[in-house]
């Protein structure tokens, strides 16, 4: 073998141990200083872009996720671009006048985070589909739980609506 095509062959091994080491690292360096990762339950989502539950479901998941990141500059900024893009004008204006009555946050109807959260159809008419959100708040046999009643429009998948399930 020439002094050439060893090198080459060095050159890409390097590369590869490189690359695999940085897609390793993060996984092996575990959770930050202010919240713990927890193992997937499940190793594969999917989703449906046409689907007004899946739609409601990916709102929630987003939004969390910025409310959870207090350690992101940007996590703000992600919070306001999500209610923009799935809130109609007039949920939007709702939940900021929840806001400024309850000084809670109008999505989740609370002060805090949940932990976990789940998305379910619960019917439809009249061009409006509505979904149960229910929110885990804390771990263990007695966590809290709040429900969250989501209209959405059919044509537009916009939420039109939320309240506290009653």
């Amino acid at each position: 073998m020439s002094v050439r095509s060893r090198k080459t062959l060095f050159t890409a091994a390097a590369l590869t141990a490189g690359l695999s080491l940085a897609a390793v690292t993060p996984a092996l360096a575990g959770a930050s200083a202010d919240h713990t990762t927890r193992a997937a339950a499940v190793s594969s989502a999917q989703g449906d872009p046409r689907n007004v539950t899946q739609h409601v479901a990916d709102f929630y998941g987003a939004y969390i996720d910025s409310v959870w990141a207090t350690d992101d500059p940007g996590a703000a900024a992600a919070k306001k671009a999500l209610r923009g893009f799935y809130l109609s004008g007039a949920a939007q204006k709702k939940v900021a006048a929840f806001e400024k009555k309850q000084h809670a946050d109008g999505i989740l109807f609370a002060q805090n985070v949940p932990v976990k959260w789940k998305v379910a159809y619960t019917g439809s008419g009249m061009g409006h589909a509505t979904s149960r959100v229910t929110l885990t708040w804390g771990d263990g046999p007695h966590a809290q739980v709040s429900r969250i009643d989501v209209q959405s429009d059919l044509k537009t998948l916009k939420i039109t609506d939320l309240k506290p399930a009653g």
